[in-house]
């Protein structure tokens, strides 16, 4: 199947999504069908920030027909942040939708997890990955610590560029989840890929953008 995904949101995500899927086909000794077009970081965030779901909606639909020229079977938004009008993209995009919460929601039941805390924007983080997820339940930093995540991955975002004192941050926020009982910590965000391999040992990490991978991966 010819996949099609929104990139752009933020590029570190794309390329973690692009990478991962090159493998994955490599792998089951496939050639990778696959269409990459770009939304705009800033302007996701000032959206997110509006709660406008109804401008970031218009801008997948027209990056979508675009896909759909390009002959895509399918549209994957390689942004968690970038799910806050999903269900309203869902409803009007002319594309089949590989939803990250459905197969983030689909993992964690197999897995038989009860409660889980989450890293990422402030809406993902405060809305439990939009409210989801139920009936797992879900831990969000809290007080100070909640806005310093927040600006430290957006600062991530905009830049695509990794360091040691935003990798800090995340780290303390994750231990501070599992100390109030998580059974894993939801990188809540597609860019926190950048910091955190999958050999992680701060913290148990539970990797949403290599689930979702896995899931888009089913169509190649």
């Amino acid at each position: 199947m010819h996949i099609g995904l929104i990139g752009g949101i933020g590029p570190a995500a794309t390329d973690f999504y692009y990478r991962k899927l090159i493998r994955i086909a490599a792998d089951k000794g496939l050639d990778l069908d696959l269409t990459i077009v770009h939304a705009d970081t800033r302007t996701l965030i000032a959206n997110l920030a509006a709660d406008d779901r109804s401008a970031q909606c218009g801008i997948y639909m027209r990056l979508t027909e675009r896909l759909v020229a390009a002959g895509a079977e399918n549209v994957v938004v390689t942004s968690i942040a970038g799910h806050f009008c999903i269900d309203e993209f869902a409803a009007v995009s002319p594309l089949p939708l590989v939803d990250i919460t459905k197969a983030l929601s689909s993992w964690l039941g197999a897995k038989g997890m009860t409660r889980v805390g989450i890293l990422g924007t402030e809406t993902v983080m405060k809305t439990g990955m939009y409210g989801k997820l139920a009936p797992v339940e879900v831990l969000a930093p809290e007080g100070a610590e909640l806005g310093l995540v927040h600006e430290a991955y957006i600062k991530l975002a905009q830049s695509g560029e990794p360091s040691e004192e935003l990798r800090d941050i995340f780290v303390s926020a994750a231990q501070d989840l599992v100390a109030r009982g998580a059974e894993g910590v939801m990188l809540g965000g597609t860019d926190l890929n950048a910091l955190f391999a999958d050999d992680e040992k701060a913290f148990p990490v539970i990797d949403c953008a290599g689930i979702h991978i896995e899931d888009v991966a089913k169509f190649i």
